[in-house]
This record gives C-alpha cells, sequence and structure tokens, in this order.
C-alpha cells in the first residue's frame, strides 16, 4: 500500500506500525463485561487545558467542539464519540490526553443532543449520519489546508467515520492522512440484537433512559412528529429505533436505518489508512462480525485490522499491576496514525511519556 502525501501524490510506501506496542490484557480484570465497565466507572480522567466552540450549521441547528489548541504546524486530531457519549466520556479524555502528549490539536466533535444544551431541530445523530462531520472536516481544512488531519472514532462514532471514508472514496480531502475505529458496531443490526441478550441489556437499559429521556422532550417540542406512547413501550434499542430513529431521520423502519448505515457495506470504499482495533468478547457485538471484516480488509489494503481476544467495548486495559493501568487503545491509535504522518509531522514523543504511556 502507497499512502498519499498532501499534496495527493504517492508517498513512498511505509511500514504501518512496525513499532506497535503489544496488547497483554489486565488479568485483574478478568471478562468481556467487566473490562467494559471499567473505564465509565473506575477510570481516572486527566485534566486537559480545553476550550468550547459552537459552530452554525447550514439546516439552522448547531455542533459544539472542545478543542485543544496548538501550534499550526502540528497535526490536528478529529474525535467522535460513542452512542450517548460525550467530551467527557472516558476513551474521549484519554485520546485528548494522548494529543496532549504528542504535541496535537484535537478537537472533540459533540453530536447533535449530546452536549450541554438540546439541539434545535427534531433531527438527532445516529449511526449513520456522516453529514456533521463532513461540514467539521470541511471547515478545518478550509481554514487550515496545510495541516494534516487525523480522525478517530469510538463505538458509534467509529461507525459515523468508517461510513463517511467509505462514502468518500477517492475524493476524501487530501488533508486527511490516517484514520482509527475502536469497538465499532460494523453490522448494526446484529449488534442491536446482541445487546439485547444476556448481561448486555444492562448497558442497553442504560442507554434506553437516556435516550427516551431525549426523544420525550423532543416529543413536547414537535408534538406532531412522534408517537409519546410508542417512546414510553419502546422497551429494546431495535424498538426505540423503530419509532423514533428511523422515522425522524426518514428510514423506513430500524431495519432499513441498520441496513443503510452499517459500516460494514462501505468499508470496500475507504482509501485513507485506516486502523480497527475490536475485541472479540465485546458485549456489544457477535465475534463472527469480526471475521466478515477480517476478509474486506484482506481485499482492502487500506484497511489494517487488530482483532484481539480480550478488550471489552473500549476497553483494553493493560498493566500487571493492580490499580495501577494502562489504556492500549488511546496508545495503539495515536501511535498508528503518528506513523501515517508525512515525515515533517513526525516527532517523537516525549522520553517520559513514551516510557510511562498512561
Amino acid at each position: 500500500m502507497r499512502a498519499r502525501n498532501l499534496h495527493g501524490r504517492l508517498a513512498p510506501p511505509t511500514l504501518v506500525s512496525p513499532s506497535a506496542p503489544s496488547y497483554r490484557p489486565a488479568w485483574w480484570i478478568p471478562g468481556g463485561h467487566l473490562r467494559t465497565l471499567w473505564g465509565r466507572f473506575l477510570r481516572r480522567r486527566p485534566r486537559i487545558a480545553t476550550r468550547q466552540e459552537r459552530w452554525a450549521t447550514s439546516d439552522g441547528d448547531f455542533l459544539d467542539l472542545v478543542r485543544l489548541d496548538a501550534p499550526p504546524d502540528r497535526p490536528r486530531l478529529i474525535i467522535l464519540h460513542g452512542l450517548e457519549g460525550s467530551a467527557r466520556s472516558h476513551y474521549a479524555v484519554g485520546l485528548m490526553a494522548h494529543a496532549h502528549q504528542r504535541r496535537w490539536a484535537a478537537d472533540v466533535m459533540v453530536f447533535r443532543s449530546c452536549g450541554e444544551q438540546p439541539n434545535r431541530l427534531l433531527r438527532s445523530y445516529h449511526s449513520g449520519e456522516t453529514g456533521d462531520l463532513a461540514f467539521v472536516v470541511q471547515r478545518l481544512v478550509s481554514a487550515e489546508p496545510d495541516r494534516p488531519l487525523l480522525i478517530a472514532g469510538v463505538s458509534l462514532g467509529g461507525n459515523v467515520l468508517l461510513k463517511w471514508l467509505g462514502e468518500c472514496g477517492d475524493a476524501v480531502p487530501r488533508q486527511v492522512v490516517a484514520a482509527a475505529a475502536v469497538s465499532v458496531p460494523f453490522d448494526l443490526a446484529r449488534g442491536s440484537r446482541r445487546i439485547g441478550r444476556g448481561f448486555s441489556r444492562v448497558y442497553q437499559a442504560y442507554f434506553l433512559r437516556t435516550l427516551r429521556r431525549k426523544a420525550v422532550a423532543k416529543q413536547r417540542r414537535f408534538p406532531d412528529e412522534l408517537d409519546p406512547h410508542a417512546i414510553a413501550r419502546a422497551r429494546t434499542l431495535w424498538e426505540f429505533d423503530d419509532v423514533v430513529t428511523a422515522p425522524v431521520h426518514r428510514f423506513r423502519d430500524a431495519r432499513d436505518y441498520y441496513e443503510q448505515s452499517s459500516s460494514l457495506r462501505w468499508m470496500a470504499g475507504i482509501r485513507v489508512p485506516t486502523l480497527l482495533l475490536s475485541a472479540r468478547d465485546d458485549p456489544f457485538l457477535p465475534a463472527d462480525v469480526l471475521d466478515e471484516v477480517a476478509a474486506i480488509a484482506r481485499r482492502n489494503p487500506a484497511l489494517h485490522t487488530e482483532f484481539v481476544n480480550k478488550g471489552g467495548h473500549v476497553g483494553f486495559i493493560a498493566g500487571t499491576i493492580p490499580w495501577h493501568p494502562t489504556y492500549y487503545a488511546e496508545q495503539r491509535v495515536t501511535g498508528f496514525l503518528q506513523e501515517q504522518l508525512p515525515g515533517a509531522h513526525r516527532q517523537p514523543l516525549p522520553a517520559a511519556f513514551a516510557a510511562h504511556p498512561r
């Protein structure tokens, strides 16, 4: 595989991640569910000096970005969070911390309705909504045409990222150098069914609490568009998507939404070097979906898969000493992205950070 440089020409062949760190799951956090829950409930968030900007969108709504500044000669990382996440999500803060250590600029794009204020329109965000990402990328490349852009998406945000890259194909802006997607629900229908079984129903109940609350608030503002009784009856994510996500965003039903939005169907078109990091014990997705993703990746040299047996959903906790964990996903993602940068933008980590990544 040969990557493009910032001027659209083919760069010299690059070895992808020759110095990738090895991942050894923390032995003291057993099971995919504990690895999934650890980050939300027990992980310490580093403090990073950021600022927030609100950008008006062409349809009369707005997007919030939480921004980390850096000199204009440094790369910029765009971070896409997961379902009902935000800039405060543990993985978003972790990626921000790694960007800060690498002296990159970084922006968490907060999806509509996931910020501190509800968005203005009936529409919200969903797993296949790529228009807002396209808007943010275009605004950034217009403002800073010589700054390399890197994009990392997590869970739902990873699905949005992969779908957008596949939609763009060869037309992706030349400034977008590389991407990484972590714990992606590549097949939304199978993921929706999986999260409704066994202990995974705990996660489903958590998401439904906030999704239903937002939907009820939307119904009060747009009473002719949503049925409050149908919202109250939704007991699974599939049912919620059937009565809220699909009609609001002009899909026939949940199945149509899943079919059109699943990144699995778009990945063959990706032309930017992209890391796919997932775990086979992810409680949000059947493991056999990863076999299908791997088959697509074997036919597309832009895709680089790293599917591990133990990691949970956005967990990937490492470290041999209990209560002193390290977080492999952010380390791996930013390392991969760094190695795809044009030579002038590659700078080694500070020695202290390289020796002790958080």
